[in-house]
């Protein structure tokens, strides 16, 4: 065999070696976006299980029109914001992309259009977070037009700003524009979660809360805010297991490549783990602690240790990389606090809250991104490919800068979210498409809206079923919204007689609460 022929063979190695990595690293986003893309079905169990049964078929169309609006809404404008190739010469490089939109310019076919799919998972999970908030009260063309605008624009200019190689706060901008290192949210603590979570947190105030929550029929202000519980422990413990499970592809998935991240990849899978772990501890047993010295009593909140659960996952994102595995303990046990007491907080602002998702996504995102600017290890960060100039302060108690550095980012968000989401909400309320109508609340936005109700065994009195219609056809009603007995043609023959319980349940026992 001649050196040309060996050469040629050589040459043919390397390239099949080469297309096997690419192949390797395209499958392993395709399988991570995968997995985050079952978040939303996570996020749809959780939600359908919090809202009361009256109102399940409304809160899981509109989780599915997280998935539709996002994908559209980033693929018409959201992707090219967020990553399009820029001129670097620009001055306008640094807040906007400016290429690649509807997927016009893509050239190297298999990586960028697979980016673009686990990209689209990600600005899908952002937009998903505020359907809890504003379950049952919100209309549907108000969400699906958030949907579009959050995944076309808000959200974008937040991903370009901190993980465009470009953005004026990134890790990886070779300019060094800003302090000579960027912002380190290596899976989104603030990108999404933050981001999510701030919008949810201006729509639940410019929503208003749900009718019954806070105030009596007369709109006087109640002095313990009324229990308006979800109809599914068991739905709501499904789609927490399921989001976990979804986190497995958002932590180690952002790693991008698999090939030469192994360490990174295994590490983000243990913190992540240790960090739900000790949030869902923490957050239950505390809420026991505290009962016990108020009352004497002790009992094991699910609510609280799912939500703990969810709090630890969402503050972990940003450090899962460059934070050891006992420091994700800590971050994720001071999680699931963050998330106890910050949920006490919207109580006693009267902002409500339906599955205690700003909590969990908006107060914890920003614990996330603190956490990062505490616990930054110098040898991870190494790993992780992030410039080590200044790291975490407890590992250098002189250089806060990092942490400075992550406060920055924290206020850039709240910032632009307040600054584009609460005009649009204002507006949507102004034009009368934001909030569904007081009759349209009461009997429940399944039958006032999708043609019946969700479980055929529920539903509303008669009156209320009447006076919706009525109102519908201009007919002027003295209905009073009181919540009455069941009776047909809404309750069917029973198949069996239910047994008397008392005490409380991980059902809810009719199509209304609200009373």
């Amino acid at each position: 065999m001649n050196e040309t022929q060996i050469a040629a063979d050589i040459a043919t190695l390397k390239k099949e070696a080469a297309d096997l990595v690419a192949g390797v690293d395209t499958f392993f986003l395709l399988f991570a976006g995968a997995v985050v893309f079952f978040m939303q079905a996570g996020f749809a169990m959780l939600c359908a299980g919090s809202v009361r049964a009256k109102n399940v078929k409304n809160i899981m169309l509109k989780n599915l029109l997280d998935a539709c609006g996002g994908a559209l809404g980033f693929f018409f404008l959201g992707f090219g914001i967020s990553y399009g190739r820029s001129e670097s010469t620009s001055a306008n490089t640094l807040f906007l992309g400016n290429d690649d939109f509807m997927l016009f310019g893509f050239s190297d076919g298999y990586s960028e259009y697979i980016t673009w799919f686990f990209q689209f998972a990600f600005a899908a999970t952002a937009a998903t977070i505020v359907a809890g908030t504003v379950a049952e009260r919100c209309k549907m063309i108000a969400y699906f037009c958030y949907s579009l605008f959050l995944t076309m624009f808000v959200y974008p200019v937040v991903v370009h700003s901190t993980w465009a190689t470009d953005g004026f706060l990134c890790a990886f901008n070779k300019k060094e524009l800003f302090m000579d290192q960027g912002v380190i949210d290596f899976a989104g603590s603030g990108v999404v979660h933050l981001t999510g979570g701030a919008t949810a947190l201006v729509a639940a105030i410019v929503l208003g809360p749900r009718k019954g929550r806070f105030h009596d029929e007369d709109g006087n202000r109640l002095a313990v805010p009324n229990e308006m519980p979800g109809h599914s422990a068991a739905l709501q413990v499904l789609g927490t297991f399921i989001l976990w499970f979804g986190w497995y592809g958002f932590n180690p998935g952002s790693a991008l490549v698999a090939n030469k991240a192994a360490d990174v990849i295994g590490l983000c899978a243990v913190t992540t783990t240790l960090a739900a772990a000790a949030g869902c501890v923490s957050s239950m047993i505390t809420d026991t602690i505290i009962e016990f010295v108020a009352t004497g009593e002790v009992s094991y909140d699910i609510c609280n240790a799912m939500n703990g659960c969810l709090g630890g996952l969402v503050a972990i994102t940003a450090g899962c990389s460059v934070i050891q595995p006992w420091t994700a303990v800590i971050v994720g046990g001071i999680g699931g606090w963050v998330y106890l007491a910050f949920s006490k907080l919207l109580l006693w602002l009267r902002i409500d809250d339906v599955v205690d998702a700003i909590p969990v996504h908006f107060a914890n995102g920003i614990w996330g991104v603190v956490a990062v600017g505490l616990f930054a290890d110098p040898i991870l960060m190494e790993k992780a490919g992030y410039v080590t100039k200044h790291i975490g302060w407890f590992f250098d108690a002189n250089d806060p800068m990092l942490l400075l550095i992550q406060l920055i980012q924290i206020g850039f968000i709240l910032g632009w979210v307040l600054a584009t989401m609460l005009p649009f909400f204002i507006v949507l309320r102004c034009c009368g498409l934001f909030r569904a109508d007081a009759i349209e609340e009461e009997v429940g936005l399944d039958i006032s809206h999708h043609r019946g109700a969700g479980y055929t065994m529920d539903g509303p009195g008669p009156s209320a079923v009447e006076a919706f219609n009525n109102s519908r056809h201009g007919v002027k009603t003295g209905y009073q919204l009181e919540q009455e007995p069941m009776s047909a043609p809404y309750e069917p023959t029973p198949m069996y007689e239910a047994p008397a319980v008392s005490g409380g349940s991980g059902y809810e026992s009719s199509g209304d609460q609200s009373a």
